[in-house]
This record gives C-alpha cells, sequence and structure tokens, in this order.
C-alpha cells in the first residue's frame, strides 16, 4: 500500500485533551492512574499534511504530545499505547509515583522549563 492510499485510510482523528488538562491530571494523578491522552495515530497526526485536524488543534496536539514525552523522561507517568485497528492507536499515561524528593513540585519543574 502506497503513502497515498494510507493517509484515506486513517480513522478522523479529534483532539480529546489539552496539554493544560494533561498537566492538571499528572499533579492530582495517584500512582497507577490512567488517562487516554490521544486516539488516532500520534506522529501521523501532529504533521500538517497528514493530519484531519484544524491547525489549532494540531499545534495542540503537538504540545500534548511533548508534554506527555516531557512528564515520562521526568520519570512522572509511563507512556503506553493499544492498538485499536489499522493505524488506529489509544495513547495512555500511566501514573507513577511522585519523585521523592518534597521540595520538588510538578508546578517547580513546569516553572523551570517555562523559564
Amino acid at each position: 500500500m502506497g503513502v497515498e492510499n494510507m493517509i484515506t485510510t486513517l480513522p478522523t482523528v479529534r483532539l480529546r485533551l489539552k496539554e493544560i488538562d494533561l498537566c492538571g491530571w499528572i499533579g492530582q494523578a495517584v500512582p497507577g492512574d490512567r488517562v487516554e491522552y490521544h486516539q488516532g495515530f500520534l506522529v501521523l497526526d501532529t504533521l500538517p499534511k497528514w493530519t484531519s485536524l484544524p491547525e489549532p488543534e494540531r499545534q495542540e496536539l503537538v504540545r500534548l504530545a511533548a508534554r506527555a514525552r516531557w512528564a515520562a523522561e521526568h520519570n512522572l507517568v509511563h507512556l503506553v499505547q493499544k492498538r485499536r485497528g489499522p493505524d488506529d492507536f489509544s495513547y495512555f499515561a500511566i501514573a507513577r509515583p511522585k519523585p521523592k524528593e518534597p521540595s520538588v513540585s510538578i508546578a517547580a519543574l513546569l516553572m523551570k522549563e517555562a523559564a
């Protein structure tokens, strides 16, 4: 199947969660909690020529995916995906135990990144 055919078979995508929602969830989640932050084919859904999302929603999805990756890199969540069908996945963040350092809060990590 060529790339052109693959585009037409991708499911319609809609933004399910925003970056700020994910940040709020991470701050409140207890270990083992999970949230589905996207359905579709994440890497393609973030590319302008491949997504069915309007541009503002595509940009929000890019921020959301980057924040999920950031949270995983800071050991706040595990990122997993579940195949729903051809070229269709559910993407989940699963809360990990919070860092043991009492002086570090998620808000402080976010502020440090923004600086």
